[in-house]
């Protein structure tokens, strides 16, 4: 452990007690005591004795430092991080922005389909944005951006303005999570953080309840355009929050470097190849078995392109090495890869799921679309408390890898027991075995993001962040259009069985909501049990992805939030 004089008219002396009192060798008397920068690790203090020209360590506690040594923990660029009631504004900010963008996640056909084909294919390119770029400026953009396409949503005369009002709602939610957790990782100190990360998982919990809620409530006593107009006066308050109370991090001077090398440090050409690949995989899974055959022109096309561009995307990350807009060293980092693996399938399982239980209670169990969403409550509100719990437990011990292997398990277990549904599901069983999965979710959800700002510097926090958030988003995206595909091909071969008599068309048609009033009564029996098939083969899906978390949750790294070492004052 080293001291350096951050005064260079003070020393330290060597120790003549054991109390590891600073002792200074000059300076006039009665003025204020110089400042004396440590480096300390978060979980640990020490005294420092001179030894034979060296310094040696020696466990000592807070108490025995002298009124003249307050430590406070500072950021990378030498400033202190925000308390208080500052700190409790920036934390309030962010909860909103993500419980906002985490509203407009469930939606329908290309109104949801381009919100989130713009997302999920930026979000890499904020990752270098924060990297180089102002992070206040770029997060108020990306809020700004958000709000503009909620407006358009709000004012929308018809379906392609609607449906261009949330491609602009996306481009602007690609960079809100990232901007978010970044935003929170100069607000707090590491060892500290997993408590508010926790806060801002439990937002998409949150979402999911408050969502459907909202939205049936606006529609039947307003108008639905206020789905969209209620994002305004939240992301506006976001805004001036971020702006009057989060300092923003200083950034290297860039003056020196030509205009070209500066573009060139975004990589433009990555994000072009990009772009369109994400696109064309997304469009060939949502349509892919439902829109259109698998074998069908335009699906082939979009999956060949989709090979083509993401190959030409890889090589070029190669070959630009630190210029990319993934530089390999970070993909190689084991954390990282295995954080984001285990994010991939933790999304896609969540989302899943998330979809298609509360089609379940409306198809089979006879629920209104306000009372599925009801019985969805005990996993939804499970993800919540259980994101804080696991936060502020990873606070006081340190280690986030034991929860990551426990949500596998209670994941896998959940939506294990979610297949076995049948129509005679009592309650107990579908609350319970939703509480079980709920409990994975919410304990394994944050842990990926704390890995990746445990082992990563903080220059490479942008990029390691986007990386999990973009693929915890895509796996999402992905599967539960493969769920779709799944559900809607065993609900056709069950229909043919259970009831040949009538064609699966109509039943599709009818939607889950008013099935059991939209054919004749003689069918319901037979329809209830196809859709129940049907749907617990989806389930099957999801109980997959739960298990394929456990290659991320046992390769990830065992370290501790409290092994970091950061800089703090001493006055």
């Amino acid at each position: 452990m080293s001291f350096e004089a951050a005064s260079q008219k003070s020393t330290l002396a060597p120790s003549n007690s054991s109390t590891g009192r600073l002792e200074k060798n000059d300076g006039p008397p009665h003025t204020s005591p110089p400042i004396h920068r440590l480096s300390l690790t978060e979980d640990s203090l020490f005294t420092a004795t001179e030894k034979r020209g060296k310094f040696t360590r020696e466990p000592t506690t807070e108490s025995q430092f002298s009124s003249s040594l307050v430590a406070i923990q500072t950021r990378e660029d030498g400033t202190e991080y925000p308390t208080g009631l500052t700190l409790r504004l920036i934390v309030l900010a962010i909860c909103l922005s993500i419980l906002l963008m985490a509203l407009d996640l469930p939606d329908v056909g290309w109104y949801g389909s381009a919100y989130l084909l713009t997302s999920a294919a930026l979000q890499l390119f904020y990752g270098k944005l924060y990297t180089f770029l102002s992070i206040k400026c770029v997060y108020l953009t990306a809020i700004a951006i958000f709000e503009l396409g909620s407006l358009i949503c709000g004012v929308a005369q018809n379906s392609l303005t609607l449906i261009t009002g949330r491609a602009v709602a996306g481009l602007g939610s690609a960079g809100i999570l990232t901007g978010s957790l970044l935003i929170l990782a100069h607000s707090v100190p590491l060892v500290k953080r997993p408590l508010y990360t926790g806060f801002t998982g439990s937002m998409y919990g949150v979402a999911s309840v408050a969502g459907p809620l909202l939205g049936g409530v606006f529609t039947d006593t307003v108008s639905w355009r206020w789905c969209f107009f209620v994002n305004l006066p939240f992301g506006a308050l976001t805004i001036g929050i971020v702006i009057l109370f989060f300092p923003d991090p200083a950034r290297s001077s860039r003056k020196d470097e030509l205009l070209f090398e500066r573009i060139k440090s975004f990589d433009p050409l990555g994000t072009v190849i990009f772009m369109p690949a994400i696109i064309c995989i997304i469009l060939a899974l949502q349509w892919g078995g439902t829109i259109y055959p698998w074998y069908d022109t335009r699906v082939v096309a979009l999956l060949i392109m989709f090979g083509v561009l993401i190959i030409a995307f890889l090589f070029l990350q190669y070959f630009q090495q630190e210029g990319a807009t993934v530089p390999p060293r970070i993909v190689k980092n084991r954390t990282v890869w295995a954080g984001s693996l285990y994010s991939f399938c933790l999304g896609a399982s969540f989302f899943v799921l998330c979809y298609y239980i509360p089609i379940w209670f409306q198809a089979v169990q006879g629920t209104s679309a306000v009372g599925s969403g009801i019985c969805n409550l005990p996993m939804l509100i499970t993800v919540v408390v259980l994101s804080l719990v696991a936060g502020a437990i990873v606070t006081t011990l340190g280690y986030y890898a034991p929860f990551m292997i426990a949500g596998t398990v209670l994941m896998a277990a959940g939506a294990g027991l979610l297949s076995l549904f049948t129509p005679d599901t009592t309650t107990a069983a579908w609350v319970s075995y939703q509480l079980l999965f709920g409990a994975g979710v919410g304990l394994g959800m944050q842990q990926p993001l704390m890995a990746v700002q445990t082992v990563l510097d903080i220059r490479d926090l942008p990029t390691g962040t986007a990386v999990v958030v973009f693929l915890q988003t895509l796996g999402g995206a992905l599967f539960v259009s493969v769920a779709q595909t799944v559900f809607a091909n065993k609900l056709v071969q069950k229909l043919a069985v259970n009831v040949p008599g009538l064609s699966p068309t109509i039943v599709l048609n009818a939607g889950a909501t008013n099935l059991q009033h939209s054919v004749p009564a003689e069918y319901v029996p037979g329809i209830i049990l196809s859709y129940n098939d049907a749907l617990t083969k989806t389930f099957l899906v999801a109980a997959g992805l739960a298990a394929a978390t456990v290659f991320g949750s046992v390769a990830v790294e065992w370290r501790s939030v409290k092994e970091r070492k950061v800089e703090v004052n001493a006055a």
